[in-house]
């Protein structure tokens, strides 16, 4: 859940995603001379400038998420020149940064500069190495309706200027599916497949909301919707006969590997998470987590009713499951509750009374996620509007499975989706985005924090009493935790053990009490998601900080969560750099 589609092209993470940061104090390094000459950073600067530039133009849908809005009548080029190109770039942005890290750098430019060299290194690994471009046709299926969405949803420009960009948009869509065409090498089954769900369910979104849209957006100028209406028409039938290459083409000869192999699997984490440990140590402490989890699961289900086995107890709950029609209606009116409870029991500072828009999961982004969050950029100075997404049952499933992916949304569950998603998951740290100083900060950002920090505090809550002590909530909690904790472990082994989707199914249905569909599902994600380990990861690492920071400075639980969150989405290891230096500086004042 919470899942960023503007990631990497590997990854397709989330978010959505989808920055965050506060201002934060820096002080000197311990042990570093008090009055030594502050370092010069102005090389630097010009370099993150520069880096980031680049970056927008070459993401030019993900630039106006974050705001920039001067990117918003272009759209990516998919090319593979622009591929080419873009490698050759990032390579010299690396010798760049290599040569400015052994200069003087401040120390919040010096973490920067650390944040930005795993930032290069990953994409390098994603499309020089991995070279998924050329494997996975799911970014093609995504990136026309992620890019005309971004257009539509925030109110960031008048209606008809936005409709102009996105007409600009739409004209350059058909060589999307021209560069997939020519881009695309034997992908594994599994990508084609959801890029196909990806790109059928398009057709329906750009023939209904975006014609829907553009209507009202055009207002009384009918040349404008004459333009709209021709260049819309052109992306229907391109979408058409691409939808049509996918299944007839592409997906017979779709037989490509989707396993990572150790080497990469473990270079992804050390780039994108600053995690560097051996694979044995790492699956590990995945196995372990699952097994206390799984553990605590049997024993609160058998407080629940001992007459019933767990997996029979969680099934009652779900019984508890909102209709169709009665699916959004149920989020929206649950939602304040997790929010009210951060102010009634003094959690974490809420920095603005904003709140998200729960609707339906837009349908070129449903692969494989139940819920997200979309959030402003940092940068979006205008248009405040967050959409919290849940994703409906699709028209084309049977009854069974609409069934089973309904039960997902029990109240319990949903409590605790909430949580994650907004109170004081994803939702609350996004709020902090505009208000972080340095670019980076505001622009680059790891799952071990973001998905970490989401995760960590559903647990957090329950163990600080939200839900009334009901073992009910508890157990919707440790089902969530074991989803993650199956993530951590089938993750692993399906891109380094030969695992095959259909077992790491089983293993979502065994140990985390997932409904088959739903736990396909999961699995599948882990395919193309091959990190996805980083929820427990993340909040196995947070809750070590936060024990370690309190027991050093003596910090209410609501002083390390406003801490934490302040630091943007930095890889742990630098946040925790930062927490701790600044506890040993607090320190040697008093």
């Amino acid at each position: 859940m919470g899942e960023n589609p503007r990631g990497s092209l590997y990854g397709m993470k989330t978010h959505a995603w989808l920055l965050l940061a506060a201002l934060v104090s820096f002080l000197g390094c311990t042990g570093a001379d008090p009055v030594a000459p502050a370092a010069d950073d102005s090389a630097f600067v010009a370099f993150v400038d520069a880096y980031f530039d680049a970056d927008a133009a070459f993401s030019p849908s993900g630039a106006t998420a974050n705001g920039f809005h001067e990117y918003d009548a272009r759209l990516e080029d998919l090319s593979r020149t622009s591929f080419e190109s873009r490698i050759a770039q990032l390579k010299g942005f690396q010798a760049q940064l290599e040569d400015l890290r052994q200069q003087p750098l401040s120390e919040p430019a010096a973490i920067d500069a650390e944040a930005l060299d795993g930032q290069i290194r990953g994409q390098l690994l994603d499309l020089a190495t991995l070279r998924a471009w050329e494997h996975n046709p799911m970014y093609y299926a995504y990136l026309p309706g992620g890019a005309i969405d971004g257009l539509m949803k925030r109110d960031f420009a008048p209606a008809q200027k936005r409709l102009d960009s996105a007409i600009a948009r739409l004209e350059a869509v058909p060589l999307i599916h021209t560069a997939a065409r020519e881009n695309l090498k034997n992908p594994p089954r599994e990508f084609t497949d959801l890029s196909i769900r990806l790109t059928e369910g398009s057709i329906g979104f750009f023939e209904g909301a975006v014609a829907e849209w553009a209507q009202q957006a055009a207002g009384d100028d009918e040349a404008l919707l004459t333009r709209f209406r021709s260049a819309n028409a052109s992306v229907v039938e391109s979408m058409r006969d691409f939808a049509e290459w996918l299944k007839e083409d592409l997906l017979p000869r779709s037989d490509g590997d989707y396993a990572l192999g150790e080497e990469h699997f473990l270079a992804k984490l050390r780039y994108e998470e600053m995690v560097d440990l051996p694979l044995p140590e790492l699956l590990a402490r995945g196995e372990a987590q699952l097994e206390r989890d799984y553990a605590a699961f049997v024993e609160t289900a058998r407080a629940i009713d001992p007459d019933r086995t767990p997996a029979e107890v969680m099934v009652a709950l779900s019984d508890q499951h909102p209709s169709e029609d009665e699916l959004l209606p149920s989020v929206r009116g649950s939602l304040d509750d997790a929010r009210q409870y951060l102010i009634d029991h003094d959690i974490v500072t809420i920095p603005s009374e904003v709140r998200p828009r729960v609707e339906e999961t837009p349908p070129f982004a449903r692969a494989g996620s139940f819920a997200s969050m979309d959030t402003p950029g940092p940068y979006e100075t205008n248009a405040t509007e967050a959409f919290y997404y849940v994703t409906p049952v699709q028209p084309e499933w049977d009854a069974k499975h609409k069934e089973e992916h309904l039960r997902l949304y029990n109240p319990y569950v949903v409590a605790m989706i909430n949580v994650h998603e907004a109170w004081p998951g994803h939702y609350l740290q996004f709020l902090y985005a505009s208000r972080f100083p340095t670019k980076t900060r505001k622009l680059v950002f790891s799952g071990t924090n973001v998905e970490g920090w989401a995760h960590y505090t559903e647990q957090m809550m329950v163990d600080a009493g939200f839900g009334d002590g009901a073992p009910q909530v508890r157990l919707a909690q440790l089902q969530e935790a074991l989803l993650r904790d199956c993530r951590y472990v089938v993750g692993i082994k399906l891109h380094t053990a030969g695992m095959s989707v259909e077992e790491g199914a089983r293993t979502f249905e065994e140990k985390a009490f997932q409904e088959p569909a739903n736990a396909y599902e999961e699995a599948r994600r882990g395919a193309y998601n091959p990190t996805y380990l980083y929820y427990t990861l993340g909040k196995l690492e947070i809750q070590k900080l936060r024990d370690e920071y309190r027991e050093r400075t003596g910090a209410s639980l609501k002083q390390f969560h406003d801490a934490f969150v302040a630091q943007g989405g930095l890889p742990i290891p630098l946040v925790r750099k930062i927490l701790l230096r600044e506890s040993a500086d607090a320190l040697r004042v008093k």
